[in-house]
């Protein structure tokens, strides 16, 4: 009888990074190490450094490598693996998620001279401090007409990679010239690996205007936005990219002997974690929503042919899976939401109540949320405590209650919230099929699904789809990667030849199924009709107070608010970040 072949997944998110050993054979998840990042989320200072102006999310790159250098030795032995066993390695990253390098790939913020500077450092995706330099590419891009902008439905995001680069180059000249390459942390965490600078498709796709076939917009494009990005093409951003599930070289001999694993053993293509998750939940055919839900949402769907839906973060050939178009969008905030209520808005009653029953406060909250009808609290929130993703790309926008009295509870507006993220993803599924890319059932994976059983069917009621959840909802994207590690092992070496096959064998999905009830979806009907009033009316210029109201909180904050001076109109760039839990 043949040895079982193993491969691991290695999945970057936003607080740290979990390495999973799987077989290949039927995709049993056989162990997991999880790496805290020390430095987590730098959004107040940098270490030993400067304090960072609002709306900045940095990271530590030498945290990433720790992932590999004490996870997969964690990984390996839990699970009783040899080198041997092990065909191949992959990973997945948050995304956007880049950084300045030297060409030999050091990261600038490791060199003595840019330690304290914080351009130096990564941008973590939730970076918003870019937002004013996204807003001209949008301007510049809309007056050429270039073509990435509508495949981006029509507004590119201040937290995607040329955003990020723009910034850089207007505000850091000296870490501009000093970069001799801009590269996501997907590629880079591949290149120290291999030792081989290569790039992925879905990254540049998806964040940063490459077009499939086309390439990237024309110099001019890039010499109006900041005369420093007129040859970025060719030098700090290269040309080449390649697809998923290819061979992005072998494990180099250096980190074989960290990790224990055999020195050549194929390493996969740069993934990002959103994307490997899809395959992991089953999903390679058009019809189905993966949801992967945790601090917040991203939404994917397949389809046959290209269609430009309002507030996509983007559509991309073979982006997701090989012979599909791949669509993403998204919600900012999700689970964050629910962590700032249950941190700042639940009242000191139900912690004692809480303590009397002997249960948790959190369980306590979601069994009085649950014993509401839709509808009962004459509530309504918008789903904006971090701006908004998709459809109106704005991080701009806050959050807002509508009918609170002072009879309500916290448990009618911890249900208002949650219905709030549903109404958000059931407006995301309407622009999809105004356009004819149709979603008839959702699937679910991430943090939040398998830990909110009261959440999903609240999201199966709300969009009255039923919901399937992945077999090990946390591990989705980790298992993603590992079958692409798969893939890129190949058939000969015990692997597979596509990520289709990969997913017959390696991807489940749990017998439990959410299915909406149809008094309940009545009722959310006639709500989300309400939700979609508010959501136009505040986020398409009905009224610009959320905007108004950040603008006068950054000028009394700068101490520059006249009496009776009424603030701009330009917004502070960038909503509140959050650092809790893993995207």
């Amino acid at each position: 009888m043949a040895r079982d072949r193993f491969v691991l997944g290695i999945d970057y998110g936003t607080e740290s990074g979990r390495v999973l050993a799987v077989r290949v054979r039927d995709g049993e998840q056989v162990a997991s190490a999880v790496v805290p990042y020390p430095d987590g989320v730098i959004d107040d200072r940098l270490p030993a450094g400067p304090p960072l102006p609002p709306d900045w999310a940095l990271q530590n790159p030498r945290d990433y490598l720790l992932v590999i250098e004490k996870g997969v030795p964690r990984a390996l032995k839990a699970a009783g693996l040899r080198l041997e066993d092990v065909i191949g390695l992959g990973t997945d990253f948050t995304a956007s998620s880049p950084l300045p390098v030297t060409a030999k790939g050091e990261p600038l913020c490791t060199l003595p001279r840019f330690r304290t500077h914080p351009h130096a450092w990564v941008k973590l995706w939730k970076h918003h401090a870019a937002q004013r330099h996204a807003n001209r590419i949008n301007e510049i891009a809309r007056e050429r007409n270039e073509e990435f902008i509508w495949m981006y439905g029509g507004r590119y995001s201040s937290e995607w990679f040329f955003s990020k680069l723009l910034q850089i180059a207007d505000e850091a000249p000296e870490v501009y010239e000093a970069a001799e390459r801009f590269i996501e942390a997907a590629d880079w965490i591949v290149w120290q690996l291999t030792g081989v600078e290569k790039r992925n498709e879905c990254t540049a796709g998806y964040k940063a205007m490459w077009v499939k076939g086309r390439g990237f917009p024309s110099p001019e494009f890039f010499r109006a936005l900041h005369p420093r990005l007129a040859g970025v093409i060719g030098t700090r951003v290269p040309e080449t990219y390649y697809p998923l599930g290819a061979r992005a070289g072998g494990l180099v001999a250096r980190w074989a002997r960290k990790t224990g694993l055999g020195a050549g053993t194929p390493v996969a293509i740069g993934n990002v974690d959103a994307h490997t998750a899809v395959p992991a939940c089953t999903v390679t055919a058009p019809g189905a929503m993966v949801m992967i839900m945790g601090t917040s949402i991203c939404h994917l769907v397949l389809g046959t042919e290209r269609q430009m839906v309002e507030g996509m973060c983007g559509v991309v050939e073979d982006g997701v899976v090989p012979g599909l178009w791949g669509y993403e969008a998204g919600q900012s905030a999700v689970g964050d939401i629910f962590a700032w209520f249950f941190e700042q808005g639940v009242p000191e009653s139900l912690h004692r109540e809480a303590r009397r029953r002997r249960v948790g406060a959190v369980d306590l909250l979601e069994k009085k949320a649950e014993g509401l009808r839709p509808g009962e609290s004459g509530l309504l929130a918008l789903d904006w405590w971090n701006g908004n993703r998709s459809i109106l790309v704005d991080v701009d926008l806050s959050g807002l209650l509508v009918g609170a009295t002072l009879a309500t509870r916290a448990e009618e507006i911890y249900r208002a919230l949650m219905e709030a993220t549903a109404f958000g993803t059931r407006q995301i599924i309407a622009a999809f099929e105004s356009k004819g890319v149709y979603v008839r059932s959702l699937y679910a994976c991430g943090g939040l699904p398998q830990r909110n059983r009261l959440l999903m069917q609240i999201y199966a009621d709300v969009t009255g789809r039923e919901i399937r959840l992945a077999k090990r909802p946390e591990m989705c994207s980790a298992l993603g990667a590992a079958m692409h590690a798969a893939v890129a092992a190949g058939r000969a070496a015990g692997g597979y030849d596509s990520i289709v096959e990969a997913a017959e064998h390696m991807a489940k999905v749990q017998n439990l199924t959410y299915r909406p009830d149809a008094e309940r979806h009545k009722i959310y009907n006639q709500l989300f009709e309400e939700y979609r009033t508010l959501h136009d009316y505040f986020g398409r210029g009905g009224n610009d107070v959320m905007k108004r109201l950040k603008a006068l909180k950054k000028a009394v904050a700068a101490g520059a608010v006249e009496n009776g001076r009424r603030p701009g109109r330009s917004a502070e760039p960038g909503p509140a970040r959050s650092t809790r839990g893993r995207r």
